[in-house]
């Protein structure tokens, strides 16, 4: 149960990305391709709360508070995925 659980959610954010960007809602959020790659491979909830940022007036509070709560989530799966393997080679 595990795994498909695991898929689901790593592929959850990036599946969101290809249809923001099939329905054309991250047109002209970037201005080159090279940003859209690297937060589709590494952060993945940051780039879809920069997205509605960018459309909804740009990075105000609310939005700046949003996208930092989204980099600190990217970044904990990324590190907590390590974490976890850590402790299942000490027990």
């Amino acid at each position: 149960m595990c795994c498909p659980l695991m898929i689901i959610l790593f592929f959850g954010p990036r599946t969101a990305l290809i249809y923001l960007w099939l329905v054309g809602y991250l047109d002209g959020v970037f201005a080159t391709f090279f940003w859209p790659l690297v937060g589709f491979i590494f952060l993945p909830f940051t780039m879809i709360v920069y997205a509605i940022a960018a459309h909804h007036g740009g990075l105000s509070d609310f939005s700046l508070v949003m996208v930092v709560v989204a980099a600190l989530v990217d970044l904990g799966v990324l590190g907590g995925s390590d974490w976890e393997r850590r402790r299942r080679i000490i027990d």
